[in-house]
């Protein structure tokens, strides 16, 4: 067994340790067995991220993990909607709420506002998610943590392509290689992804790659990280209104055709991960990176319609373990910042036109954590830990808009306890506080007259609870299941959303009540399936009134108490069986989500809906060849449906149609040497 990267992903295990348990580390940032910890995690593996999957999207494969709802919006020119337990579910732009870690680095920016853009899934070893108030030790998000880690690079040195076909004018070529090099391991994958898109106006380009370069001499080991995407003029079709989805889910808004809707994005980043052993019972790790991120976003509307962000971000870590007996601790300092020019301009059909706003958003981040597991009885081990952050913002308004700062502090306790009744099932309990700053996004605009940002936006805060069970059934089956309890105080929700200009404001509580159950097979054999499923009730526990452009004039309308959270379904059913002798291979997945309110005051909701799933595939090895290829259709009874909604948008265009019935074929070939 080894330690990953930054302590964030899934450690490697064997054969006979798979059969009983799976060792994660995201809640305790150190290997340890899931059924010691008292926590919510799930962990996916390479084959579950790649085997017939387009290997685009993390939806492809989280509707996997109970808790998470991934909103594949078939539009690149918007991130993933990403929620954990109702956190994110209210994000217009990227993900918010969740901490997102590839390779150690975090994903996020210092305010909580993050991308999976760059998550390459061609080269990922595991993708692990935490869930519950042990992400809270992470900084400043309550809903939860996705860590993504790059695989290794194969023993003997390895290249590898792959190229994929689909509907739309869906392709994907993949190049990677990688292997062992005396004391040296590295791998390197680029991949290039174009669609012309389901809908119109909505082709997109993108270009990914992705490098990981590990030394490891005696009781120190360094890893070198690389990432870089390019997504040049991807076209942004708009949300629909419920109308016009009726009339053809396949058009694009007006505003689209009108203003040239689209986005580019790059960026680049690199980090360095060094862990050194001290002894036996002490190791020390420090984490340095950096990047550039630059985004031309062209919005529809005219005023203030091109917004351009030019942002560098650093950051590190400095990080401490200690093991002795039955106690094992855990101690770090974090600091993360970004300083950002953001530009925006008139929309004059498609061009940038006068210069509206100029300004510079300087945000860091500061954190000191401490935790600890101590195993006091035979079958008795408690957890406890406390997280201290700091955020502080700083605008200087240049042109159109005043400048200020403000900061934002928060701690957040977390304590668990694991009962081992056996070998194989342990009854856990939890308890916990959760912290969330407003993001730049958030307080970029006043609630009042007058331009600048609004600083009066409070933080949110939240409590926890959560009781589980975790077993694996007679060594064939692993099965989990939670129950939680989490009430939110200064919910941050929509104010006025007008004329292309959102304000924010602070509201009383949010309650969210849920179940989670996740069961998959570990036996060998041809024969795998795999459920997951979660029920949860999203409130707000007080009324409020918004203008969120439902009412004419903007009209406020209110929130009545006990009104559901937008975007959050009640139920979320996810399934699959897989069947594999070789060299076939085939697996049928089916995926159900219920209805979601589109707005805060529930006027109008997204349709649920249950989708089905065939892949089909033959693998051959000749020698030191390895080929595969796979058909894959999505969508088998070719339903009309809603994949996603844009939570209180302003037009009405709250619906994002999703594909009917699609095809993709998929081909591998990889040579050892």
């Amino acid at each position: 067994m080894r330690r990953t990267l930054g302590g964030l992903a899934v450690a490697l295990c064997g054969p006979a340790l798979a059969q009983e348990d799976a060792v994660v580390v995201t809640a305790t940032r150190a290997p340890r067995p899931a059924l010691e910890i008292p926590a919510s995690v799930d962990r996916l593996y390479g084959a579950d991220i790649r085997s017939g999957r387009q290997q685009v999207n993390l939806s492809e494969s989280l509707g996997a993990v109970p808790g998470i709802v991934v909103q594949n919006r078939q539009n690149y020119a918007q991130d993933l909607q990403v929620s954990s337990r109702g956190f994110g579910a209210r994000s217009t732009f990227g993900v918010r709420g969740i901490r997102l870690y590839a390779d150690g680095i975090p994903a996020n920016q210092p305010d909580g506002q993050g991308q999976t853009g760059n998550f390459d899934l061609g080269s990922a070893a595991r993708i692990e998610v935490l869930r519950g108030p042990f992400s809270s030790l992470y900084g400043n998000a309550a809903g939860g943590v996705i860590a993504i880690e790059t695989e290794d690079g194969p023993a003997e040195p390895t290249v590898q392509g792959d190229f994929l076909a689909g509907s739309y004018g869906t392709r994907r070529e993949a190049l990677k290689f990688g292997g062992q090099y005396g004391p040296v391991n590295g791998i390197g994958s680029f991949a290039r992804f174009h669609t012309d898109g389901y809908r119109q106006h909505s082709s997109a380009d993108r270009d990914l790659a992705n490098a990981k370069v590990r030394f490891g001499a005696g009781d120190t080991s360094v890893t070198l990280v690389g990432n870089s995407l390019d997504q040049p003029q991807t076209q942004d079709p708009l949300g629909l209104r419920r109308a016009q989805v009726e009339q053809d889910p396949r058009q694009a808004d007006s505003a689209a055709l009108a203003f040239n809707t689209r986005k580019t994005i790059e960026q680049q980043q690199a980090g360095v991960n060094a862990r050194h052993r001290l002894n036996g019972s002490n190791e020390l790790e420090a984490v340095v990176y950096g990047g550039h991120r630059f985004v031309e976003q062209f919005l529809g509307l005219q005023n203030n319609g091109v917004v351009r962000l030019s942002t560098n971000y650093d950051g590190g870590a400095l990080r401490y373990f200690h093991t002795t007996g039955s106690l094992r601790l855990a101690a770090g300092a974090e600091y993360e910042a970004m300083s950002q020019g953001r530009k925006g301009y008139d929309n004059i059909a498609g061009v940038a036109g006068t210069l509206r706003r100029d300004e510079v958003d300087e945000v860091s981040s500061t954190g000191f954590f401490a935790q600890g597991e101590w195993a006091f009885a035979q079958r008795w081990i408690a957890h406890a830990g406390v997280r201290t952050t700091d955020v502080r913002f700083n605008i200087t308004g240049l042109l159109g808009t005043n400048g200020g700062g403000v900061g934002y502090q928060g701690t957040t306790p977390v304590a668990g306890l694991v009962f081992r009744a056996s070998p194989t099932l342990s009854v856990y309990a939890n308890a916990g506080r959760g912290f969330e700053n407003p993001t730049l996004v958030e307080i970029a605009n006043r609630d009042t007259a007058g331009t600048g940002p609004n600083f009066n936006l409070a933080a949110s805060r939240s409590s926890h609870r959560e009781l589980g069970v975790k077993s694996i059934l007679a060594g064939r089956v692993r099965a989990n299941a939670a129950l939680f309890n989490i009430v939110t105080e200064n919910e941050i929700v929509v104010d006025q959303n007008s004329g292309g200009r959102t304000t924010f404001k602070n509201v009383g509580h949010t309650d969210r009540d849920g179940f989670e159950l996740s069961a998959d097979t570990i036996s060998e054999g041809p024969w795998h399936a795999r459920v997951a499923y979660t029920h949860l009730r999203a409130r707000f526990r007080e009324g409020f009134n918004t203008v969120i452009g439902v009412a004419p004039n903007n009209t406020p309308v209110a929130v009545a108490p006990g009104a559901s959270l937008p975007g959050v379904p009640k139920d979320y059913l996810y399934g699959e069986l897989r069947y594999r002798i070789a060299p076939f291979f085939t697996q049928l997945e089916g995926l159900h989500k219920s209805k979601v309110a589109v707005n805060d005051p529930n006027t109008d909701f997204a349709d649920g809906f249950t989708l089905w799933n065939a892949v089909a595939g033959l693998e051959q090895r000749r020698s030191r060849w390895r080929f595969s290829e796979f058909l894959r259709v999505d969508n088998l009874t070719d339903r009309n449906y809603v994949g996603s909604v844009i939570v209180n948008e302003t037009s009405f265009r709250y619906f994002e149609p999703a594909p009917r019935r699609s095809m993709s074929v998929g081909l591998q070939a990889a040579l050892k040497f």
